[in-house]
């Protein structure tokens, strides 16, 4: 198994070019494309196209550098560890100590955070928290013992290094038997490419954030809405959306129209396989190590059978289709019969492109790749604006207040369905903080758990669609204590200025989040913005509660889509400062993040 310790070279300056989008020529394995006729004789075995390198053990030296990679067509830099992207996989073994010695050979500072492993705070990762970070030329070493099992991801958290190839899977077998049986096993690790360099995407995000929302709507559009529901209802629709700034179709800020998605390193024509022998049981590691996109995922033929949420174990669900947030990881069984090749199909949630593998009994072989989905539409509802129940209470900023009356924000409710044994929507308490602040331009009006609900572009498809409420952890509360206070916390943002936050008040203005060591405690969130955010907490686990506040699933990154309301307990038992933000990257970079300090 290749470990390539060559010295990469340095990352040179990136030029941000328009490019238009295209599936990409890469034929996978990034490292199997440069340097590896300077790797010596003990460096391995070359992994198969397409595959990161896999290190296992207890002993690891990482390299973090740059070279050029050509995914799209065009040859660009990116930022590699040991000359491979992604980064290689490692594989751990729980109740092992592991030593990681990360050399930094990259022109900035640079930091590796472990993605959901327990371990003491100053071997997090997070420059600025955790530690310093490492410097140009500098080596850091890691070291800590594994407290767990299951499929994890590493990745830095300095810049956008992230964006730029910084990331990897991390396997951690458990000491007792899985309570499941498989015959060979895959990782699928998911990603977003750009072409761009991070920080100048990020910049134009910041100046022109619907730059990548081709799909507004046109006068055309508008004809047909007003034969279907009458001129005056469709004037009202598009005063709402002009008032909230914004249009049904952002769905996600940034798109295949920049990005190219991946496949263990591999764009779509270059058809990651991973191999299986009919009558076998496969076990399918997915993790979304993507800067800013979710994937929903299916596997045309096969059933999913999900046995792990982030890492711990859940009751089997049987699915066709799942959506995986960024930074989370779901382990699923397939068994293979009746056909010799499986396409892996992870479109994106906003449905302009789609990252694709293969699982086959040889390379080489395919399967027809499905039309993506309709491009999905959101409702008022989907972003908690219930002015049928709530709008004489609670309006939006900017948006849909009060003023708009019955048959505004809530016309479109009828439409929506989150199943019958939902609870009602509740009006949020928005915090002070919010009132008349520039930062925020929206505010949700009813926000409920919706943890039966598939999703925007899942609903009622024709497939089962994995949901929160349909998983359930394999254990009980592992606490077992009732929290002894709850914190609320709002997630906020403005549309046009692209600034995100807590409570309206950005990172860099933000007070720490204060945690006695050994407490239990409750944090509630709620979606106050009109897009989805992936919410991870570092240190210690989120147990998602469901609606009756009873605990339901351990996580640690918790989806909470628009319009939410989601509660999860948590067990302050790792002294230390830890980050606590939204793990789409270039919304922690605008402001959502928070320190939490977990104190004596």
């Amino acid at each position: 198994m290749e470990h390539d310790d060559s010295t990469p070279g340095r990352l040179g300056a990136f030029r941000p070019t328009r490019r238009q989008f295209v599936t990409g020529l890469a034929t996978g394995g990034v490292a199997l494309g440069f340097g590896l006729a300077r790797m010596p004789a003990s460096a391995g075995i070359p992994a198969r196209r397409g595959c990161a390198a896999l290190i296992a053990g207890t002993d690891f030296a990482l390299n973090i550098g740059a070279m050029p990679v050509n995914i799209t067509g065009r040859t660009r830099p990116a930022i590699t560890v040991n000359n491979s992207l992604p980064a290689p996989t490692l594989r751990w073994r729980e109740g092992d100590t592991v030593t990681v010695r990360v050399s930094n050979r990259l022109r900035d500072m640079t930091s590796i955070h472990w993605h959901g492993i327990l371990l003491p705070s100053n071997m997090d990762g997070v420059p600025g928290l955790s530690f310093n970070g490492i410097a140009p030329g500098e080596t850091f070493q890691y070291r800590f013992q594994l407290k767990q099992s299951g499929t994890y991801w590493y990745h830095s958290h300095s810049l956008f290094q992230e964006q730029a190839g910084l990331y990897g899977a991390l396997i951690v077998d458990p000491r007792e038997p899985a309570p499941y049986h498989h015959d060979r096993e895959h990782v699928v690790l998911l990603s977003d490419w750009t072409d761009l360099d991070p920080a100048a995407l990020y910049r134009r995000t910041k100046k022109m954030p619907e730059h990548d929302n081709y799909y507004q709507r046109t006068l055309v559009d508008f004809v047909r809405d007003a034969r279907r529901d009458g001129l005056g209802k469709t004037v009202e629709d598009r005063g709402m959306w002009g008032r909230m700034r914004m249009t049904p179709t952002d769905i996600s800020d940034i798109n295949a129209h920049t990005y190219t998605y991946l496949v263990n390193g591999a764009a779509p024509d270059g058809n990651w396989t991973g191999l299986f022998k009919p009558g076998e049981k496969v076990l399918l590691r997915f993790i979304n190590g993507s800067a800013m996109t979710y994937f929903d995922v299916r596997i045309p033929g096969l059933k999913m059978t999900v046995v792990a949420a982030d890492g711990q174990y859940v009751h089997p669900v049987s699915v066709d289709e799942f959506r995986i947030a960024v930074a989370e990881t779901f382990d699923v069984l397939v068994e293979p019969v009746g056909q010799d090749a499986f396409t892996i199909f992870a479109q994106d949630m906003g449905r302009t492109g789609y990252a694709r593998g293969t699982l086959a009994v040889r390379d080489g072989l395919e399967a027809p790749i499905p039309a993506r989905d309709p491009r999905p539409l959101l409702t008022m509802a989907d972003m908690g604006h219930d002015m049928g129940s709530h709008g004489a209470h609670k309006g939006m900023e900017g948006g849909c207040g009060a003023m708009m009356g019955e048959g505004g924000c809530g016309a479109n409710m009828a439409a929506m369905d989150h199943g019958a044994h939902a609870p009602a929507s509740v009006a949020p308490d928005h915090p002070a903080s919010e009132t008349g602040n520039p930062l925020v331009d929206m505010q949700s009006s009813a926000s409920e758990p919706k943890l039966d609900d598939p999703g925007i572009g899942l609903r009622d498809n024709g497939r089962q669609v994995l949901t929160y409420g349909a998983m359930r952890s394999l254990f009980d509360d592992p606490d077992g204590r009732e929290p002894s206070r709850t914190v609320e916390l709002h997630l906020t943002g403005h549309m046009e200025k692209f600034a995100w936050s807590f409570d309206g008040i950005p990172f860099a203005s933000a007070e720490p989040l204060k945690l006695k060591y050994g407490e239990r405690m409750r944090i509630v969130l709620v979606n106050d913005t009109m897009m989805q955010h992936p919410i991870h907490l570092h240190g210690v686990w989120s147990d998602l509660e469901n609606a009756d506040g009873d605990f339901h699933l351990r996580k640690h990154t918790i989806d909470m889509p628009p319009g939410t309301r989601r509660s999860y307990r948590v067990r302050a038992d790792a002294l230390g400062r830890w980050a606590f933000h939204c793990h789409l990257l270039y919304h922690m970079e605008a402001g959502m993040m928070r320190e939490v300090r977990i104190e004596a």
